[in-house]
């Protein structure tokens, strides 16, 4: 029998500790959802920025190597409307950056993309049928969730605020993923747009716990024992982890992460929306310091990352993303198994000492 104070995501989800892999595009590995998975945790796939194909392959490959539950994540945003003046005048903001790079400015703009989930993603789902479906960015439309939710897998979906937690679980949430300010990458905030809405996950977490019927998982600055512990006597019945484990071998980051994850300082992230139109939390560099990091004049999301892919070809560590939640200075080097098992086992003592 666990000894977890609040078992309901265990149950829920079939799995054997409270640690949740947090799907990060881009650097989420097949091999990283494998190891979780198999650690006893909850390994999680993103698929925002995979072909359909891509996706189908992944989880097949996924499948030959693990039985225990897996989680797809897929984004839900609205795909903008052409605005081809705003991706102008961006450009032009960006034409000094060009100049001093030597990159041609009158060459097409690369297309920056995500994919939100659609009825082609959506028969992947029934096809495969991963244990646990989980969104970004609010719920697909009801003809799809209901299809999801026919094949058995369970669903989750990211609230930042009480009011987003209300609506998803009145939507058929099976639980809810309460994230804080403090979390990296991409904002789930999907019912406003106003970033003064956002609030920490020390806020926030008991909050939507009070509102709320269905189990919450708290994400946002949880990089350790200490982080798992709060958040159970916060009222989660699991945690979610992204940036600890982008210090894993079978995270993919480019060297310019690689290297700001080890040296920035704890002070040096921020919400911004330059690479893609969305607000998201990465580490500060060159381009973040001297045009935002929030811009009026960013594409809608996105968008926003072509005009900046031939910069970050020229200088990375300059132009790319680098995302990271505000803990990230917490992470250690080891295997996402031992992670995985280190959080829940390093966690539940502290639990167990209170």
């Amino acid at each position: 029998m666990s000894q977890w104070p609040d078992t309901r995501i265990l149950d829920l989800l079939g799995i054997e500790l409270p640690i949740i892999q947090a799907p990060m595009a881009g650097a989420t590995t097949a091999a990283m959802v494998i190891a979780a998975s198999n650690a006893g945790g909850l390994g999680s796939m993103p698929a925002a920025m995979l072909s359909v194909e891509q996706l189908r392959d992944e989880l097949k490959g996924i499948r030959q190597h693990c039985q225990r539950p897996i989680n797809v994540n897929f984004f839900c945003h609205q795909p903008p409307a052409v605005d081809e003046q705003r991706a102008q005048d961006w450009k032009n903001l960006l034409q000094p950056y060009y100049r001093e790079l030597g990159v041609d400015f009158d060459a097409p703009t690369p297309v920056s993309n995500r994919a939100p989930f659609d009825q082609v993603a959506c028969e992947v789902v029934e096809q495969l049928r991963p244990e646990v479906v989980s969104f970004h960015f609010g719920l697909p439309e009801k003809s799809l969730l209901d299809r999801v939710k026919a094949t058995g897998a369970k669903v989750l979906s990211s609230a930042t605020t009480v009011e987003e937690a209300i609506w998803l679980e009145q939507q058929g949430c099976d639980a809810i993923i309460a994230m804080g300010l403090e979390a990296g990458g991409h904002r789930g905030m999907f019912l406003s747009d106003d970033l003064s809405s956002q609030v920490g996950t020390f806020a926030l977490v008991p909050q939507v716990v009070d509102a709320v019927n269905v189990p919450v998982i708290a994400a946002g600055g949880i990089a350790d024992a200490r982080g798992v512990a709060a958040a159970f006597m916060l009222g989660a019945s699991a945690v979610q982890v992204g940036t600890a484990y982008l210090f894993t071998p079978e995270a993919k980051v480019s060297a310019a992460h690689h290297q700001a994850l080890r040296t920035a300082r704890e002070r040096e992230t921020a919400v911004t929306n330059i690479f893609t139109g969305r607000p998201a939390r990465g580490i500060l560099n060159r381009v973040m310091r001297e045009l935002g990091p929030m811009s009026d004049q960013a594409p809608r999301f996105p968008l926003a990352g072509g005009a900046l892919l031939p910069l970050r070809a020229k200088a990375e560590a300059d132009f790319s993303n680098l995302w990271a939640g505000q803990a990230f200075t917490l992470g250690v080097e080891s295997g996402t198994a031992e992670l995985t098992r280190r959080l829940a086992e390093e966690g539940l003592a502290k639990l167990l000492r209170r």
